[in-house]
């Protein structure tokens, strides 16, 4: 693979242990970027040849910070973000807990919103940078047995498209990407809730026969690279197989009823 000058962007990437982040980061540090990864246990994996991790929580604010404040010390810049770490929970709404709920939005919607935040004032600075957030398709539907997921994800989406409009005039560019399901070590990592509820065990069977037959995180590191080139990137970039894409537009033109139906019977609830 054919890299790029070395002057180029600094990237950085949360959630960079496995999965999306892991595969983004691999495939644009050979390129040539200069990327920066997180993981909460960065030691938990062998240290990557071509690009730097670091030990960062998104749910511990302070974590956030000096990660930041680290990158751009030794680079004195950060060019684009992909704020990418979140996990998920499988359960029913009725059957979660309070506690449940708070932790998943910590980590999927303030978690990204921390790291944001940092990110922005300095890309304020320079007056230049690229956010993308990641999203997923379930922050367009509510899945069932999904709720707190895709409520963490519905967050996210309205954030990023408040923050779109904001800085649609400036020059730092906003937009989020919509993954449907891909092969990832994201089934092992959901906390699931187990019991009795056997409508969630059959939708449960759905899910995780499509993440673990989902295309390779290598397309949504190619799309991001795409994304960096762009001038004006879109808000957002649904990707994932053609069924899931057509779902999203699907929601915008059939009846709810209808919608709503579909979506019930896939996941046979």
């Amino acid at each position: 693979m054919n890299k790029i000058k070395s002057t180029s962007k600094v990237v950085f990437i949360t959630g960079a242990s496995s999965g999306i982040g892991k595969s983004t980061a691999e495939y644009l540090s050979q390129l040539g970027y200069k990327v920066y990864g997180t993981s909460r246990r960065p030691e938990a994996n062998p240290e990557p040849e071509h690009y730097t991790m670091l030990k960062m929580d998104v749910r511990d604010e302070a974590s956030v910070k000096e990660t930041v404040e680290t990158i751009i010390l030794r680079e004195g810049r950060i060019d684009v973000l992909v704020n990418n770490a979140g996990y998920g929970i499988g359960a029913a709404i009725e059957d979660s807990t309070p506690k449940m709920a708070e932790e998943q939005v910590d980590t999927n919607f303030f978690g990204v919103y921390r790291v944001q935040h940092y990110v922005l004032n300095k890309m304020k600075e320079q007056d230049s940078g690229l956010i993308i957030n990641m999203s997923s398709i379930g922050g367009v539907i509510g899945l069932p047995y999904q709720g707190l997921y895709s409520a963490s994800k519905f967050a996210v989406e309205g954030m990023t498209e408040a923050l779109y409009k904001e800085f649609n005039k400036r020059n730092i560019r906003v937009c989020m990407i919509e993954p449907g399901d891909f092969k990832t070590g994201f089934t092992a990592s959901r906390e699931n809730v187990l019991g009795e509820n056997v409508q969630l065990e059959k939708a449960r069977e759905v899910i995780e026969h499509d993440e673990q037959s989902g295309k390779s995180p290598i397309l949504i590191a190619k799309l991001i690279e795409k994304i960096i080139k762009k001038r004006k990137p879109k808000l957002r970039y649904v990707t994932g197989a053609f069924y899931q894409k057509i779902t999203i537009f699907l929601k915008k033109a059939l009846p709810n009823r209808w919608f709503d139906a579909i979506i019930s019977g896939y996941y046979k609830v």
